[in-house]
């Protein structure tokens, strides 16, 4: 069987989360996310960005949390500015198109967003009322190529976005990973302290299945569980959320587990760039983009399964790998022996 560097969420889920479900099974708890469970995971969270006053929701997976995010802070005018790479844009199936909402793409090369990005979009938005009015900037970190935004940038794009009245809304579907990058000096308490709003990815970190939505910005706080229940996200049995993500954030296993990851993968790059092989994109988190001949991509995809990402040319192309928090040396070393042996630059 071949080994899957296609996604990060193959394996089910970490085995402290199996064992939390099983021991709790039979114990009677609240519905809709009132289980105790529930509650210490969010208390939880709230301490670990030092905002008790964030309100936390959880949701089943990523799509679903950009699809009631979005949709329920804009009005129906209203629109969303995202990377050309967005997720929003390319992988929901029009999710927000579908709810009313139009999204302004940019063209970016690192799939991250700058001020100096957005405010062309800005000033070619002044036809009132003729024009959909920007109001929320979409980003993702890591992004949808692998890069992550440092500090400054979030802080930058924080201030900008406020000076502007737009809501900053960060995708954090990996964002264990970005912010557990060795090149990092973001916080999941600076994070929160620069976004709106955001969400924990736990679907592609370990957990079976989840996202926690986390409300920064009190006016955005209002009836947003309307919304949850609207939308069919609101679980009966909210405790396997709950568990789930209470389990992750219990000694930072969250974090343990992306920094696995983007160890695996660091270590296939770095054995890479010794061959002197290209990348599509320069990342430092569990996604890597190398550029091989299509020869030896047909060659290792005899035992691995990747996407390949980009054409090149007519004899090159850029593949995608992404390693998971379960991702062990044994195929990565087997993968790095391959290009060790058949590589010729």
């Amino acid at each position: 069987m071949k080994f899957s560097f296609k996604n990060d969420y193959s394996e089910g889920c970490h085995p402290n989360i199996l064992q939390a479900l099983l021991q709790s099974n039979l114990d009677q708890q609240a519905g809709y996310g009132e289980d105790e469970y529930s509650l210490q995971a969010k208390e939880l969270i709230k301490e670990k960005i030092k905002n008790p006053n964030s309100d936390i929701y959880f949701v089943s997976g990523g799509t679903q949390a950009n699809l009631i995010v979005i949709s329920s802070i804009l009005r129906p005018y209203q629109c969303a500015i995202s990377a050309s790479t967005g997720h929003i844009l390319n992988n929901e199936t029009g999710a927000i198109e579908a709810t009313g909402h139009k999204i302004l793409n940019i063209e970016t090369e690192d799939g991250k967003l700058r001020p100096t990005d957005i405010t062309p979009v800005l000033e070619n938005h002044q036809n009132v009322p003729h024009q959909v009015m920007p109001k929320l900037v979409y980003i993702s970190n890591s992004t949808e190529l692998g890069t992550i935004y440092n500090a400054k940038e979030l802080e930058d794009l924080s201030t900008f976005c406020k000076q502007n009245n737009l809501y900053l809304f960060m995708d954090g579907a990996r964002l264990g990973h970005g912010l557990t990058s060795e090149i990092s000096d973001l916080t999941l308490e600076k994070v929160a302290e620069l976004t709106d709003i955001f969400y924990l990815g736990g679907t592609k970190n370990g957990a079976l299945i989840g996202e926690a939505i986390v409300i920064n910005n009190q006016e955005l706080k209002q009836d947003f569980g309307f919304n949850i229940k609207q939308k069919g996200a609101l679980l009966a049995k909210g405790r396997l959320l709950g568990i789930q993500f209470l389990e992750l954030m219990k000694n930072d296993l969250y974090f343990d587990l992306a920094k696995h990851a983007n160890n695996q993968a660091m270590k296939i790059k770095n054995a890479m760039k010794n061959k002197g092989i290209e990348f599509l994109s320069d990342t430092y988190t569990n996604q890597i983009f190398p550029i091989l001949s299509n020869d030896l991509i047909d060659i290792l995809s005899e035992k691995f399964e990747f996407y390949v990402w980009k054409k090149i040319d007519e004899n090159n192309s850029a593949i995608r790998l992404i390693t998971s928090w379960n991702t062990g040396d044994e195929p990565v070393d087997s993968f790095i022996e391959i290009i060790n042996s058949e590589y010729h630059n």
